[in-house]
């Protein structure tokens, strides 16, 4: 065999300059079907509502953090603190009837068979409850707010 001659040798590189050509061509095709798969398929972050944002995290809680109530065997816990104080102020048997009632969403009629009483009895301790743990809330809410007043005036009349 002998040298190719220059024929030759352009042939082969055209033939390899337009094999280059195509494979490019190839891999811009793909690139463009890539990018807009991910057009229609990804959201940016500042595109996303909040609940749907919400649902891309979650957040550790603890059991130190709630308050314990133990009510006919079932262990209940609040995590609201204002609630809580509020709860721990009334009769047991009144605190028993709201856990059960809004913790555990069991009906009167669950709750009277569960702790022997009449219907109505857990209506009226219901209805009862919540009157007094209203006021008892605001009670608190005021008191909160007096002690952050005292305490402005404290850093105040240190500042002064």
């Amino acid at each position: 065999m002998g040298q190719p001659s220059s024929k030759d040798e352009m042939t082969i590189r055209h033939q390899f300059d337009r094999l280059c050509q195509m494979a490019l061509k190839g891999e811009a095709v793909n690139y463009y079907k890539h990018m807009d798969y991910r057009r229609k398929h990804e959201v940016t972050f500042s595109e996303l509502s909040e609940k749907e944002l919400s649902k891309l995290f979650t957040m550790d809680e603890y059991g130190t953090e709630y308050h314990h109530f133990e009510v006919h065997g079932y262990d209940i816990e609040v995590k609201n603190t204002l609630i809580a104080e509020a709860l721990k102020e009334l009769t047991e048997r009144k605190r028993n009837v709201i856990l059960l009632s809004y913790f555990m969403e069991m009906s009167d009629a669950d709750i009277a068979r569960e702790m022997n009483l009449v219907r109505s009895t857990i209506h009226e301790h219901r209805t009862r409850s919540l009157e007094i743990l209203k006021k008892i809330m605001e009670g608190i809410a005021d008191e909160k707010r007096c002690i952050k007043a005292e305490m402005r005036k404290i850093c105040c009349l240190s500042i002064l």
